[in-house]
């Protein structure tokens, strides 16, 4: 099977942790014992000049702070002070959608890697009348195919699902690009002073790549602005992503998903490992 593609991605996958519902968990958690302890203390003063309403001696215990609680709020307290956005990061949104792509793409490499599969025997077809120099070659390449006929053609369902999968892995691998160029460059600060001018946060912006436009978009629950980050061209964050044909057939050429492709290594060499 041809080896998926691999990607080296400098991004976190992990969840960020909501430091506002943390220092507001761990603090109720202490004002909840200091709540108690009060009512306690209260309620002893009271039974206490009354000569009534004793305890069994061990509620107070029940008031007690704990060390987990005290960490846990003072850890809380340090992280709201020193990492809590209160507008959000956008660039982890930026570096999560590029996630979802990617997972989308390698999911349609994975398909493209099985039809192509499927569908090597045209380079098995290819391979042998191309070698076929003199009539006697030739004629064994059409007793070969009379043979193998049923086996040698390639189905409509099969062409569709080739091309399916070709269109999902460029549509998906364009908007992973983008949206990890996007958070790599000074637009993700531009983006991210707009989310705070517009008194919002990055969670609750609708977020895009729009091939059509070149551009990703920026659009706000709180009002109908629409912020853009133009990606061809000459612009202010030197985002010229476009490559020509060219260069990305280049590309393709010296990566190791086509050098370990049937094409590449040639049918006998793929899959009977009969490689010079």
């Amino acid at each position: 099977m041809l080896k998926r593609i691999i990607f080296l991605l400098a991004i976190s996958t992990a969840a960020q942790s909501s430091e506002h519902e943390n220092l507001l968990n761990s603090s109720g958690d202490i004002v909840g014992q200091i709540d108690r302890a009060i009512k306690l203390a209260g309620a002893g003063m009271e039974y206490a000049h009354q000569g009534v309403g004793i305890s069994d001696g061990t509620l107070s215990s029940t008031a007690h702070i704990s060390t987990e609680m005290l960490d846990a709020y003072n850890t809380a307290l340090s992280n709201y002070a020193n990492n809590y956005s209160p507008h959000g990061d956008i660039r982890q949104v930026l570096e999560q959608k590029a996630e979802e792509h990617l997972n989308i793409m390698h999911d349609s490499v994975d398909q493209f890697t099985e039809v192509v599969v499927s569908m090597s025997t045209a380079i098995q077809v290819n391979e042998k009348v191309a070698e076929a120099v003199t009539p006697n070659d030739k004629a064994e390449v059409q007793e070969f195919v009379q043979a193998n006929q049923d086996m040698l053609v390639i189905t409509e369902q099969q062409t569709e699902e080739f091309n399916q999968a070709t269109d999902d892995i460029e549509t998906n691998a364009n908007a992973a690009a983008v949206y990890l160029a996007v958070a790599a460059s000074d637009a993700a600060t531009y983006l991210q002073d707009s989310i705070e001018d517009n008194n919002t946060t990055a969670d609750d912006v609708n977020i895009f790549y729009d091939a059509n436009a070149q551009w990703v978009s920026m659009g706000y629950n709180t009002t109908r602005n629409l912020t853009v980050v133009m990606l061809a061209g000459n612009n202010d964050f030197g985002l010229d992503l476009y490559a020509s044909e060219a260069d990305i057939l280049a590309l393709g050429a010296e990566s190791e998903f086509y050098h370990t492709s049937p094409i590449a290594q040639g049918y006998d060499c793929f899959f009977n490992m009969d490689c010079e």
